[in-house]
């Protein structure tokens, strides 16, 4: 009945987007009206250098690289519930690149979501997010693109699922979910803080996954940067708010910024996708803009209070059984009190990792093991090891269940059939 569901629901958004292109097929985008970039000021030392920083913070070559691949080539295949789209190449190559788009075509596709040859760009490229660059940043990564060593690489076409491989449906897509514009300052805010909110809204396009979505992949305006699953990927990204019910409540400014610049902090470490993301970017950001970040995360709003969580059962056998494998296993590192070693192990009461709504995180780190990031200023990360091979389902959901229930944490419990599910994720 689900799948039944999921193709009548497909086969409604095919008709939307039939008549969004029969009533908005007159509504391109408009043409560029900035003035016309001279190929020669592309090759300003100074302009290519603020574009390679940028590049950094919004971590391009993070998907346009193929793992072992030249950087920018393109290749790496970003899986999708609709399916997978291969990043395409952005190096100057003139035939499988860049070479041949003028920077009003590169404008054009970060600013409008729309390609060279005004076909509209599937959203797993973060216009979403991009839209709020401004023309003189979208300009200088242009030329820092344009810098880089052309590499011939054709990459495949995306391999998605029926309706969701006809483009015009996007225009309907667009309709409910795109929204176009440039960052706009808050005068009432410091310069610090716009320039923290223009990054997390823009360039770093934090909210394309610390944001739930719906069954077409469009995510609610109302609450950003509140969480949400990953996609395809079986980790959660927590909700930012450090305010009440926050996923960082308590967390001060510089727990931010050490979390982005080494990768941990006194509060948390980053794992899985985030772990990433300060490698190839965040560690490399300028203090100024890494605080101006955390200023801004700190003004989230609070959130509403979670509803009480309602165990199916008796747990306290489980919690009983748990509380065994965490003695034997884990209290050695992480403290007998979940409050971790300062520096070295990172805790699991009140960490925002553990008591995210779904138990994806905790589960897989359980059964992958704990790789925080080798960063500068950290080189050297302390790890976990992987439990997959020593525990059972049954042995992972309780401690998971126990290390989520447990001191002042109030999550859910975890179920073996959780962790089947979790074991089979392939690892990206």
């Amino acid at each position: 009945m689900k799948a039944i569901g999921r193709t009548l629901l497909a086969l409604a958004v095919l008709a939307v987007g039939a008549l969004a292109w029969w009533l908005l097929r007159s509504n391109a985008p408009p043409p560029d009206t900035g003035h016309p970039v001279d190929a020669a000021s592309l090759k300003d030392p100074a302009l290519i250098a603020k574009g390679q920083y940028l590049a950094t913070i919004g971590d391009c070559a993070g998907c346009h690289t193929v793992q072992g691949g030249a950087p920018f080539a393109g290749g790496r295949e970003l899986v999708t519930p609709f399916g997978s789209i291969a990043a395409p190449n952005i190096t100057p190559d003139r035939g499988t690149g860049l070479g041949d788009w003028r920077f009003e075509d590169f404008w054009r596709a970060m600013h409008n979501g729309v390609g060279q040859h005004g076909e509209l760009l599937y959203p797993v490229f973060s216009y979403t997010s991009y839209t709020k660059v401004r023309r003189d940043d979208a300009l200088a990564i242009f030329a820092y693109l344009q810098s880089v060593p052309a590499v011939q690489n054709t990459v495949p076409a995306p391999t998605l699922r029926f309706p969701y491989n006809v483009r015009n449906g996007l225009k309907a897509w667009r309709a409910l979910y795109f929204k176009e514009g440039e960052y706009r300052e808050d005068p009432s805010k410091s310069a610090s803080w716009n320039r923290g909110a223009y990054l997390v809204q823009g360039l770093a396009h934090c909210n394309e996954c610390h944001i739930a979505r719906d069954a077409l992949g469009g995510a609610r305006d109302d609450a950003p940067l509140s969480g949400g699953p990953i996609p395809a990927q079986n980790w959660y990204a927590p909700d930012l708010s450090t305010q009440a019910n926050g996923g960082l409540a308590g967390w001060n400014e510089q727990d931010i910024v050490d979390l982005l610049k080494t990768g941990k902090s006194s509060r948390g470490t980053a794992f899985g996708p985030m772990a990433e993301v300060v490698v190839r970017s965040t560690q490399h950001l300028q203090d100024s803009d890494l605080h101006g970040i955390a200023e801004y995360l700190q003004s989230l709003p609070p959130r509403p209070v979670a509803a009480e969580v309602k165990l199916p059962f008796d747990t306290k056998a489980l919690a009983e059984r748990g509380r065994d494998i965490y003695t034997k296993q884990c209290a050695d590192c992480h403290g007998d009190d979940g409050k971790g070693k300062n520096g070295i192990y990172p805790p699991l009461d009140g960490n925002a990792s553990v008591t995210e709504p779904t138990g994806a995180n905790a589960t897989r780190v359980v059964l992958l093991g704990g790789f925080a990031p080798s960063t500068q200023a950290n080189p050297r990360p302390y790890s976990m090891p992987p439990f997959a091979q020593q525990l059972s389902d049954a042995d992972v959901a309780a401690v998971v269940t126990y290390i989520r229930t447990a001191w002042s944490n109030r999550a859910t419990i975890v179920r073996d059939r959780d962790v089947s599910g979790l074991r089979q994720t392939p690892v990206d």
